[in-house]
């Protein structure tokens, strides 16, 4: 069974090094009374990587408050993970500047950024105990045995693990497996944790107890995290602030209700949501002042009298609570209906059906995909 991985980025750094923490210009965003109530745990600067002159990131700018969850999602290429390997250290950016807890990180080796990271599957050392593969990192960095108790201690109680501590990694389930590699990063106590999809190789049922327990862990160390994947739904229900990216570029950077309800452009739109919005071209959207009309499937309604569109259903999906009717429409072409409850199911496959938007749920995009502002 595969689970998470939490550990310190120790990989080798190519760059000459600067000690971390060392004087340096101070960022536009820091606060400057020295004050750590409202300095960001991460800044991000117009970050540039570049391979062989061909762009994969292009003027990346982002700031993580302290405490924040910060989502970064996008689908696969998109320059996510290439993002959080600068942050950690482990890939060189060609330009711009990093910045953790207000001090300088471009030339910082991985092992001195305090982050601890989280990737697809665990490593524990077979022959070590629980407390010995939490605490084997802090022994390696020198730190006095009373203060390794203390954190171990409260590391254990807060994931419970207190009773499993002399056990190894070969007597434990692998949910245990998973929060002994969790206490082992806790133990450090990182300015940053950063997830590198490590949700992507669970089973469904392991996954939504996962977040559940990301979420928990987020909640009880109020620490600062970010967090990768390319599955909307993770970002949707994790983030404070989600990141989107796609072929390179932050396409918008919000609040999970913002991205869903006020998307900036045609792929913002499409991407957050499930199932995804609906797209409609042509004549109807023209009539609508707009190149491109979007709609999600949970805004249209069936409707007897009067209906925006009418179509056949050629194909349905009964959930329970919800049924999914996929429409074929002479206008609107392929349309998508999330319908509530039991009406759904008294749907046949080769009906024809109306539907219509709920009021003011209709947005706009123009034709290079830019949202187009809703008359007021």
């Amino acid at each position: 069974m595969s689970t998470l991985k939490l550990e310190s980025a120790t990989a080798t750094y190519g760059g000459p090094e600067l000690p971390a923490g060392a004087a340096v210009p101070a960022s536009k965003n820091e606060h400057r009374s020295g004050s750590d109530d409202i300095m960001n745990a991460l800044e991000l600067d117009n970050v540039t990587k570049a391979y062989g002159g061909q762009e994969v990131l292009t003027g990346v700018n982002l700031q993580v408050a302290k405490g924040e969850f910060v989502v970064i999602v996008g689908p696969s290429g998109c320059g996510k993970s290439t993002l959080l390997r600068i942050i950690a250290g482990l890939d060189e950016h060609t330009s711009g500047h990093l910045r953790i807890a207000g001090a300088l990180m471009d030339r910082v080796h991985p092992a001195k950024r305090g982050i601890a990271m989280v990737f697809q599957s665990y490593a524990l050392y077979p022959h070590l105990n629980v407390a010995d593969n939490m605490s084997l990192a802090l022994k390696r960095e020198g730190v006095p045995k009373a203060e390794i108790k203390k954190r171990l201690e409260a590391a254990a109680a807060m994931l419970s693990l207190g009773t499993l501590l002399q056990r190894r990694p070969s007597q434990l389930s692998g949910g245990q497996r998973q929060r002994v590699a969790i206490g082992r990063a806790i133990v450090r106590q990182p300015k940053l944790f950063l997830f590198d999809e490590p949700l992507s190789n669970l089973d469904a049922a392991l996954r939504v107890n996962t977040r559940l327990e990301i979420a928990q862990l987020h909640r009880t160390l109020g620490a600062s995290m970010i967090y990768v994947t390319h599955d909307q739904i993770e970002a949707m229900t994790l983030a404070d602030k989600i990141v989107v990216m796609h072929a390179g570029k932050v396409q918008q950077v919000g609040a999970p209700s913002e991205l869903y309800n006020e998307p900036t452009n045609i792929f913002v739109a499409g991407f957050i949501g499930s199932p995804k919005m609906n797209f409609i071209d042509g004549p109807a959207a023209q009539r609508h002042g707009a190149a491109t009309l979007g709609i999600r499937p949970e805004h249209l309604r069936l409707s007897d009298e009067q209906p925006r569109w009418s179509g056949t259903v050629r194909h349905l999906e009964y959930l329970g609570a919800d049924t999914y009717l996929f429409l074929k429409t002479p206008d609107a072409g392929e349309l998508t209906v999330r319908v509530v409850g039991e009406l759904g199911a008294q749907v046949v496959v080769g009906a024809t059906v109306g539907v219509s938007p709920l009021p003011g749920k209709i947005l706009r995009f123009n034709d290079t995909g830019e949202r187009i502002p809703n008359d007021a």
